[in-house]
């Protein structure tokens, strides 16, 4: 008995000495990172085992989007270290997802994309939690969002991008001399693939560009002149949109199209199809079909591992320090070998979104009330404000609601705006409405007689 005893104590201390090992050699490459100095570690970098204990247990990750980027990134955050990551899309699995998106299988098709990509990533990758989310982004309140230490974005989309950026910057809160309150800044990692193309960028509200500042790197949507269609269709993708834009209205009047309705696509289809023998046009297939009405770029699963990569690492940089970052946009194309480029972009001074405060010059006189109705009317605001209310440091100038708010702030419409900020002659005020996201902060510089000019004339707009 004395001698199977002691087997099982020898099997017993040799397989903790095995799990020691290998979990010693599961994060060796980290290891190599975050336990030894360097000459090119990030500032604050301080070396040792808290910092991978951190990623296992304190750091909270949330990644947007569980399409093909954003199985790349749950995987790579997942071996990198990071121990809680939380997922969010709205999307279920389609059988077109099932060639790139790796963590989904035949049996998972209709299921949300988020449920079983955490599933997937927890039972691959033993000690992560991933918890997902089946909803829209904007169905999470804005509170959610402040609960991450780093936001991930695995998008394709444009508007979806702009919304979480608009909702970091929100959190973003700036000091008397116009230096970003560091302790409120939310850093953001995009990344973006496009065929053989990609891009990824990290962004520091207040600090490098945000989203927002840099807009202009994203070509307008391609669009077809409704003439050319119906006139002088050269190309399937007219003969396509002729069908969708055009003869479905006509031919089946007050039924709304679903382009995720396969008998309204076969439907565009073969209509696109009779037109483009009409006009001697070949090449129309179902698949480009539903690439043109859905604007659908054909991925590429090495593209989006490239990029998601780039991301995750990026990620890491920030959690633990253990390099200097990227600067800050990194270009990718693959089309003709490989080819990465990496940008340092400016920042807008202006931008309404990061900036600490889009100027604005009013003349001396102007009251609340006419200051709120020509804000109303500046082409930078007026597409992002309804029914704005007005705050001067902690001081509510004017509320919209609730009611009795309202009320007690309505007789400060009245007054001198130069006054109710206390006389200086510039000062930022905050400005809340319910289509921002955030807080929009604007400068307002007084000077005498500007009370005719159009307010899109001054102040950079």
């Amino acid at each position: 008995m004395g001698s199977v005893a002691y087997s099982h104590q020898a099997l017993a201390i040799a397989n903790l000495t095995m799990a020691d090992s290998l979990t010693a050699s599961r994060w060796a490459d980290l290891d190599r990172l975050l336990l030894r100095p360097g000459n090119l570690v990030g500032p604050g970098f301080e070396p040792g085992p808290e910092l991978l204990d951190s990623l296992q247990n304190d750091l909270r990750v949330l990644v947007i989007g569980a399409g093909g980027l954003g199985c790349e990134l749950l995987k790579d955050l997942a071996l990198s270290g990071f121990g809680h990551i939380d997922v969010i899309d709205m999307d279920t699995i389609d059988v077109s997802n099932l060639n790139r998106q790796f963590l989904f299988r035949m049996q998972d098709v209709g299921k949300p994309k988020a449920e079983v990509a955490a599933q997937r990533v927890m039972q691959r990758v033993k000690g992560v939690t991933v918890v997902p989310h089946f909803c829209r982004i904007e169905e999470k309140d804005v509170s959610f969002y402040q609960d991450f230490q780093i936001i991930v974005l695995g998008l394709d989309s444009l508007e979806a991008r702009s919304y979480i950026n608009s909702v970091v910057c929100g959190f973003l809160e700036y000091e008397e001399d116009g230096s970003p309150n560091l302790a409120t800044l939310k850093p953001l990692v995009d990344g973006g693939t496009e065929g053989f193309k990609g891009h990824a960028r990290v962004i520091f509200p207040g600090i490098t560009p945000c989203f927002h500042c840099s807009l202009w790197l994203f070509p307008p949507q391609v669009t077809f002149p409704l003439c050319t269609l119906a006139e002088t269709p050269r190309s399937p993708a007219h003969c396509i949109e002729y069908a969708h834009l055009i003869q479905w209205g006509q031919e089946r009047q007050g039924e709304s199209f679903d382009a995720d309705n396969p008998e309204h696509m076969k439907w565009i289809y073969d209509q696109a199809v009779k037109r483009g023998e009409q006009y001697n046009i070949s090449g129309i297939t179902y698949s480009l079909t539903q690439g043109v009405v859905k604007n659908i770029v054909p991925a590429i699963a090495s593209t989006n591992a490239i990029v998601a990569a780039t991301c995750a690492l990026e990620t890491l940089k920030i959690a633990t320090m253990c390099s200097t970052g990227m600067d800050v946009y990194m270009q990718y194309t693959g089309t003709e070998g490989i080819y990465m480029r990496t940008v340092p972009h400016d920042k807008d001074p202006n931008c309404i979104m990061c900036s600490p405060g889009v100027p604005v010059e009013v003349d001396n006189t102007i009251t609340l009330q006419k200051f709120l109705d020509q804000l109303l009317k500046d082409s930078r605001f007026k597409l992002k404000l309804s029914k704005p209310s007005v705050s001067y440091h902690d001081h509510n100038l004017y509320m919209q609601a609730p009611p009795v708010l309202e009320e007690m702030t309505r007789p400060n419409l009245q007054q001198s705006l130069l006054d109710l900020m206390d006389g200086n002659t510039v000062g930022v005020l905050n400005i809340n409405d319910r289509r921002l996201t955030g807080v929009l902060r604007v400068r307002v510089t007084f000077k005498e007689g500007l009370d005719s000019i159009d307010m899109d004339t001054v102040g950079g707009g």
